[in-house]
């Protein structure tokens, strides 16, 4: 779950990080007042789940309240990487004399948190890495142990030369450490840790990505959620207690089990096609979650054709069969559906289907094989959704 800039740094200042001041705006009237209570300079930031946000135009530097609420009028009107703006954070200007670039994240080769400094902060830390690979220090911390106090030292050395003024601000790196472990987060950053002229250090930016895994154990971070418009699905599908996952193909795909719904899906890629969702229904395919399964699936406009890939073991093929016909039905489906049902009184369903305009088939290959051609057929024909 990503975080919005002002969400991290709300919490970054929980834990003591020295966060400029700012608040939320989602209007520019709203823009126009805090800039005023600030009494300016501000920094006018859209608030979206995405970098890149200063090259399209989504970060603006304001010396008046006019030119605040002027900034936020573009800003909020934007779509930046497909991502509408929302609001604005207005925070503060700091004078900065340098810029440098802190975060912890989850290295899964090594199964260890990785601190990361480097001296090249404000930028992209991927073109840092791809161009100065030097210009990066890294520390792996050991998970059972933690992050040591002379750890946390040797990273501050390596971003600052005065060695008083980095013992100083050792408690930055400790503590953003200390805050990725306690919301089992998978990033936090601080980019850039900006020095003032007046010699302080600022968390100009920020981001924390949390793991959905773990967040039954935080609730109050959950609440912190907005989703975006693509994560919406995702969510709805997780209340019905369907996994669904959305991607860039035009065979919508109805599984249940996860390794059944990957090997769906690399089937679906050997044979030429490409799948336009991860979906899968779980232990169980009842008719409530296949209508709810099958809705969710169509609001994407890129899926062509259906391939319903279901292995009954508790689960009766009779009854999903059922449940596929009486919601196809219902939902006055025009589009081509493939159905492979095996398992638990697998050998009724072909009776079920058999009035209908679902193909049935048997095995996964010739279930997929099916699906690519009904799509091609499609093509051929120049039919629309």
């Amino acid at each position: 779950m990503n975080l919005h800039e002002y969400q991290a740094k709300e919490l970054m200042k929980k834990y003591g990080l020295p966060v400029q001041e700012g608040r939320i705006a989602t209007t520019p009237e709203q823009a126009k007042k805090i800039a005023e209570d600030y009494m300016c300079p501000v920094m006018v930031k859209a608030q979206v789940h995405t970098g890149g946000r200063g090259k399209a135009g989504g970060v603006k530097y304001a010396k008046t309240p006019n030119e605040a609420e002027k900034h936020a009028s573009k800003i909020i009107n934007l779509k930046i990487k497909h991502l509408p703006v929302k609001k604005v954070l207005l925070a503060k200007a700091i004078d900065i004399e340098k810029e440098y670039y802190l975060a912890v994240i989850m290295d899964r080769d090594k199964k260890s948190p990785l601190i990361m400094a480097s001296r090249e902060g404000g930028m992209d830390i991927e073109e840092v890495a791809r161009e100065k690979p030097n210009a990066i220090n890294k520390l792996w911390v050991d998970p059972v142990y933690g992050l040591l106090p002379h750890q946390a030292k040797q990273v501050a050395f390596s971003l600052f030369d005065n060695k008083i003024f980095a013992l100083k601000n050792t408690k930055i790196v400790s503590t953003l450490y200390q805050l990725f472990i306690d919301c089992d987060a998978q990033i936090t950053e601080i980019n850039p840790l900006a020095l003032s002229t007046q010699g302080k250090l600022w968390v100009t930016d920020a981001k924390i990505v949390l793991d959905d895994n773990s967040l039954a154990r935080h609730p109050e971070l959950e609440g912190l959620r907005d989703p975006d418009p693509g994560e919406e699905k995702e969510l709805e599908a997780k209340d019905a207690g369907l996994s669904y996952i959305p991607l860039t193909g035009n065979i919508g795909c109805v599984v249940n089990g996860a390794g059944l719904a990957m090997a769906t899906m690399d089937l679906i890629k050997k044979y030429g096609g490409e799948p336009a969702n991860f979906l899968d229904t779980g232990g169980s395919s009842s008719p409530e979650k296949v209508e709810k399964a099958l809705s969710i699936l169509l609001s994407d406009k890129n899926a062509r054709v259906i391939l319903f890939n279901i292995f009954g073991g508790m689960t009766r093929c009779d009854d999903v069969a059922k449940g596929i016909l009486k919601t196809t039905r219902a939902m006055n489906l025009k589009l081509p559906i493939v159905v492979r049902l095996t398992g638990t009184n697998d050998k009724e369903v072909k009776n079920i289907l058999k009035d209908s305009p679902i193909d049935y088939v048997t095995s996964m290959r010739e279930g997929v094989i099916k699906t690519i051609e009904l799509l091609e057929e499609g093509r051929e024909k120049g039919e629309e959704r």
